[in-house]
């Protein structure tokens, strides 16, 4: 139990000094969080919260280990009583809720142990004795929905707050109103926070005849949620538009916008585009968590000849590195892991992208705007006078761009770049079909590394599994064994997975590199297959060959692999 007489300067000292000996906080964040609790009286745990310094399960973590108190996971919670003298608004304001009784008293789970008002409160309405725990905000907020909420989640009942007859329809300063009011407020940051918690990477708000649909994207797969119901449209989106400072007047054109907003003590970023639909406004938010983000090429999914291969080509100090995919496969994400790897002190990188993703300590960014003439060509023009020694463009589209990355490259210049093609050798009759030259190809292009993304499994709940023999000789398992055992993973589904199965993705990749027979290909205009298979003689171990072998170490599955590469 937490002491009355705790010192709470002295407390609050050692905390700060146990976040940065952990590395999670810097000093002048300390520094920050005291003057704003000079100023507004709170704790200073609950400032970094607030201040998004630091995350709520970090923080719960350092109290935990500052207190002598337990921490709880979210597995802990499945039993907790349920408590007729204590409300359900009350628990959920406070951050608390019972998970045990027990001789020494009654278990409490807190998100703040040191509010000994919240403490007191629980003992006088239960007249027990409160052994109070630490727990996760996120874990306890689902506890009470759960016990408490009669099946009404948090944003139902959020929902249940406004008034049947809150729709503003076409008038637009009803609108503003009714988006600043505190009830759509909280529905759109409870939105917000329960895709972020779900690990999901877009927010899809989607107007439907008579309903306002709302899925988010997990692991590359959309997942429909409980959304709004369609009296709340305009309110809603209204909302999202004001948070992107978008024009909520104009719903005849698209925007697109920006959010920066602090959720579970974690600064996140949210790409906002809106698009006129048949029933109103389609608007999708891009969840850009920076603390989610592994820019290191081995975590992604790079290793082995692999990551030998694709770091070739960037150790050249000029030429050309592609990275090809469809749209959400990662291909930005690992040029920004190349480029971390290539950012030292002596090497000036610049980048030009549309939009710019994440920020990048070290290097010179460039966002494009096309509206006012800034477009990639014209960028790159300017960038080529400050000397760096490393570009990247974020996508070649046309022509022009091309032609100026070649010009790049071969005045000495490291040019890292996306295309839009299926496979690596694609890419080379893709560039010829653009209209490069040929001569210009073979004499610029380092390689190719052509990518998907495909779902990882459940580590807590995968099952292992002999595949049939049919199933072995169909697929080609044997190849890629290497006279290991013939061992698959099936998903089956726990709470460590919200009961999908996957958590997480990986990569799976093929690495072109370009060589004088290559080059002689280029040259006399061969085909896409004859491009592969030379390339393949040479050493390039095909994507789906990549997949299944990441299938047979139990990272995923053979019908994920299948999936990515035919989508391709």
């Amino acid at each position: 139990m937490v002491r009355e007489d705790t010192d709470q300067a002295a407390f609050d000292r050692d905390l700060g000094e146990a976040l940065l000996a952990d590395g999670l906080v810097d000093m002048g964040g300390i520094e920050r969080a005291r003057r704003v609790c000079e100023t507004s009286g709170q704790r200073l745990h609950a400032v970094l919260i607030r201040l998004a310094l630091v995350t709520e399960r970090d923080m719960a973590t350092a109290l935990a280990r500052q207190l002598g108190l337990p921490l709880l996971g979210a597995s802990d919670y499945p039993d907790a009583p349920v408590l007729e003298t204590i409300s359900a608004r009350f628990l959920k304001e406070a951050r608390v809720v019972p998970i045990a009784e027990s001789d020494a008293g009654l278990l409490v789970a807190m998100s703040d142990p040191l509010d000994d008002y919240v403490r007191r409160a629980v003992q006088l309405a239960t007249g027990r004795r409160v052994c109070p725990h630490i727990g996760i905000p996120a874990d306890i907020e689902a506890a009470i929905d759960r016990l408490y909420g009669a099946g009404r989640s948090a944003i139902g009942q959020i929902i249940e707050e406004i008034a049947d007859g809150d729709e503003a329809g076409d008038d637009v300063e009803r609108l503003k109103d009714l988006a600043a009011e505190a009830p759509v407020i909280r529905l759109v940051n409870a939105l917000i926070a329960r895709a972020v918690e779900a690990r999901a990477s877009d927010i899809h708000v989607e107007p439907l005849d008579g309903r306002l649909r709302v899925r988010y994207r997990i692991d590359g797969i959309m997942h429909e949620v409980e959304g709004p119901p369609a009296r709340l449209r305009a309110a809603v989106i209204s909302r999202i538009k004001i948070l992107a400072r978008l024009d909520i007047a104009e719903r005849r054109l698209p925007q697109d916008g920006r959010i920066r907003i602090a959720v579970r003590g974690k600064e996140i970023d949210l790409r906002v585009s809106t698009l006129p639909s048949l029933h109103g406004e389609s608007v999708v938010l891009r969840i850009l968590d920076r603390g989610v983000v592994a820019l290191d090429l081995p975590t992604l999914g790079f290793g082995g000849e692999l990551l030998d291969r694709y770091l070739g080509m960037l150790e050249r100090p000029n030429g050309i590195v592609l990275v090809t995919g469809p749209t959400g496969h990662g291909k930005t994400t690992t040029l920004y892991a190349s480029l971390k790897r290539l950012n030292t002190p002596d090497t000036k990188i610049h980048t030009v992208e549309d939009p710019v993703e994440y920020q990048l300590d070290g290097i010179m960014q460039i966002q494009v705007k096309p509206q006012i003439g800034l477009s990639f060509a014209e960028v790159l023009r300017s960038i080529l006078r400050q000397n760096p020694n490393i570009i990247l463009i974020g996508e070649i589209r046309d022509l022009e761009t091309a032609q100026i990355a070649m010009q790049a490259s071969l005045t000495g210049h490291l040019v890292l770049s996306t295309l839009h093609t299926n496979s690596a050798a694609g890419s080379i009759t893709r560039m010829l079909d653009m209209g490069v030259e040929d001569y210009l190809l073979t004499a610029t292009l380092n390689g190719v590394c052509a990518q998907r993304l495909v779902r990882t499994l459940c580590p807590h709940c995968r099952e292992p599994y002999e595949p049939l023999p049919e199933l072995v000789e169909r697929m080609g398992l044997d190849r890629f064994a290497d006279g290991g055992p013939m061992l698959l993973h099936r998903p089956v589904g726990c709470a460590a997975c919200h009961g999908v199965g996957f958590h997480g993705r990986t990569t799976i990749a093929e690495a072109l590199l370009v060589s004088e027979p290559i080059r002689r290909l280029v040259l006399t205009r061969a085909d896409v297959a004859e491009i592969a298979r030379i390339a393949m003689a040479e050493g390039m171990r095909a994507m789906y060959e990549d997949g299944m072998r990441k299938a047979l170490a139990g990272l995923t599955t053979p019908d994920e692999v299948l999936r990515a590469t035919r989508e391709g």
